[in-house]
């Protein structure tokens, strides 16, 4: 009898906050710090909250990527993925509430395996249904752009 996993699982990190910028996040028995650059108070120790939701994307890209290829059998090598993104700081300024901070990204894609860019295209619409992270930014009326091509 094969067993299966659960449909909902508790996801749970923690951290110490030693700064009124950093925070030294434990997930799992990894450990890593988020902060703000000096020039604004921080200490530079790790990426900012905005830059590690922006290398999520990134993340979570390269994995449900990788995951729709083989299911399709696609091979899609090595993936290259940068972001750039338009972002609202009045809310992080504090000079007034932002809906949508994250206003848009673009998400470009690069494979350096062997599939075609037919086969490209159809891992980016798997990707699309099923990479949380892309979900998220969508929900939350990100206008969210990802450029899959051959490298």
């Amino acid at each position: 009898m094969a067993l299966r996993p659960k449909p909902t699982v508790t996801l749970k990190a923690e951290a110490q906050c030693p700064s009124h910028s950093r925070a030294d996040v434990t997930i799992r028995d990894l450990a890593f710090a988020i902060d703000e650059p000096t020039e604004r108070g921080g200490t530079n120790a790790g990426p900012t909250p905005t830059d590690t939701a922006l290398g999520a994307l990134i993340g979570c890209t390269n994995v449900i990527g990788h995951k729709c290829a083989t299911r399709l059998g696609v091979d899609i090598g090595h993936l290259a993925i940068s972001v750039t993104c338009r972002f609202d700081r009045r809310g992080v300024t504090l000079a007034e509430e932002i809906d949508v901070p994250f206003e848009a990204i673009t998400q470009t894609v690069l494979s350096d395996g062997t599939a075609t860019d037919q086969e490209l295209q159809t891992v980016a619409r798997e990707v699309e249904k099923f990479c949380p992270l892309a979900k998220l930014f969508a929900g939350a009326g990100t206008e969210l752009t990802t450029i899959w091509r051959k490298a």
